[in-house]
C-alpha cells in the first residue's frame, strides 16, 4: 500500500514538504486523484459547497489525519462517523486570524460610520453629511475568545475603546484580562455597544443568539457575525432589525448562500458580506506553512497540532 497525502493545493506550489509520502492534488473535482483507501493524510478542499469535502471520507480506510483549511470543522464532522477510531481532526488555527480580524474591524467601522450609505449616495451623485457613531469610547463584547477573538481584540486596541469584554465556553484569565463563561452573557450583553461573534458552531452555540440574547442587547447596539450563520437565529434577528432597535454586520448567514429573495437582504440597518473572512491574499502563505508543519510532524510520527477531536474517543 502507498502512503498518499491528498492536498487541495498543488504539491509543487508548497515549498518544504517532507519526503516520503506520495502527494496527490485534489480540490474537490469529480474524479479522485488515486484510491481513497490509500490516503493516510487528507487535507479537505477549502470553501467547497454541498458536502464535497466529505465525499471521499467513507472510502478512506487508512486515513490517520483529516486537516481542514478552515477555522471551523462543523462542515466535516458529519463525515467522521465513517472513519476508523483514532483519526485526528485538525483545524486551521493560525491561518485565518489576520484576515478574519481585518474584516471584523472593516464591518464594525463601515457599519458605525455609515459607509454603505455613502456608497449609495455616491452612486446617485449626492453629498450626504451628518454625525455618525464612532468606535472610540464604545464597549465591545467578543463572544468566542479563541485565536480569532484574540486577534480581533489586538486590532481593536488602538481605537480608544471604553472596554472590551471577552466570553468563551469556560472562564480563564489572559494577559489582557478575564475571559467570562457563556453563562455571564446575560449580565454582559446590556452594556455592549458592539457584540462580535467569533465562536465555533457547536450544539451549544447553534442559535446561541436567539430572541432572548437579542432582547438583552442595548438599544442601538451592533451585532457582528464572523463565526457561522446558524449561531444566530435569523428569524429573531430579522424581528429586531425590522423594528430598528438593533443593527447588524454579517459575514455569514443562515441560510448560506443567502437566496436573492431572502428578507435579510432588504432589512434596515444590516451590512452583508458573502463569507469572505478567510479568502484573502493572507490565506495561501499561512495555509502552506500550516501544511508543511503538520506533515513534518506526521512523517516524524509526532502528534499533529490543532487537534479538535479524535474519532472513537470518549469525548466524541
Amino acid at each position: 500500500m502507498t502512503a498518499d497525502v491528498w492536498l487541495p493545493i498543488p504539491p509543487d506550489e508548497i515549498e518544504g514538504l517532507p519526503e516520503g509520502p506520495e502527494y496527490r492534488f485534489w480540490d474537490g473535482g469529480d474524479d479522485f486523484p488515486a484510491d481513497p483507501a490509500d490516503c493516510v493524510f487528507y487535507v479537505v478542499p477549502y470553501m467547497k459547497p454541498g458536502g464535497i469535502g466529505v465525499r471521499p471520507l467513507p472510502l478512506m480506510r487508512s486515513v490517520r489525519v483529516v486537516q481542514t483549511l478552515s477555522a471551523g470543522t462543523d462542515h466535516v464532522e458529519p463525515g467522521l462517523r465513517h472513519l476508523p477510531p483514532g483519526v485526528r481532526l485538525c483545524n486551521a488555527r493560525g491561518v485565518h486570524e489576520a484576515s478574519t480580524a481585518e474584516l471584523t474591524l472593516a464591518l464594525i467601522l463601515a457599519s458605525l460610520r455609515g459607509i454603505p450609505d455613502f456608497v449609495r449616495a455616491q452612486d446617485k451623485g449626492e453629498w450626504r453629511g451628518g454625525f455618525r457613531p464612532a468606535l472610540a469610547d464604545k464597549n465591545v463584547l467578543i463572544v468566542g475568545y479563541g485565536s480569532i477573538g484574540a486577534a480581533i481584540e489586538d486590532r481593536l486596541v488602538p481605537f480608544e475603546l471604553a472596554r472590551v469584554a471577552r466570553v468563551a465556553r469556560s472562564a480563564r484569565t489572559t494577559e489582557r484580562g478575564p475571559v467570562h463563561p457563556l453563562t455571564a452573557l446575560p449580565s454582559l450583553l446590556p452594556e455592549a455597544d458592539v457584540v462580535v461573534l467569533s465562536t465555533p458552531l457547536t450544539e451549544t452555540t447553534r442559535h446561541l443568539v436567539d430572541a432572548g440574547f437579542l432582547a438583552r442587547m442595548k438599544d442601538g447596539a451592533l451585532l457582528v457575525n464572523v463565526a457561522r450563520g446558524p449561531v444566530v437565529d435569523t428569524k429573531a434577528l430579522l424581528t429586531e432589525l425590522e423594528s430598528g432597535r438593533l443593527t447588524a454586520a454579517l459575514d455569514v448567514t443562515d441560510p448560506e448562500p443567502l437566496p436573492a429573495e431572502h428578507p435579510l437582504w432588504r432589512a434596515p440597518g444590516v451590512l452583508i458580506s458573502p463569507h469572505v473572512g478567510g479568502p484573502t491574499s493572507a490565506f495561501l502563505p499561512r495555509a502552506r506553512r500550516l501544511l508543511v508543519d503538520q506533515l513534518r510532524r506526521f512523517v516524524n510520527h509526532e502528534e499533529p497540532g490543532n487537534v479538535i477531536l479524535v474519532t472513537g474517543a470518549a469525548t466524541e
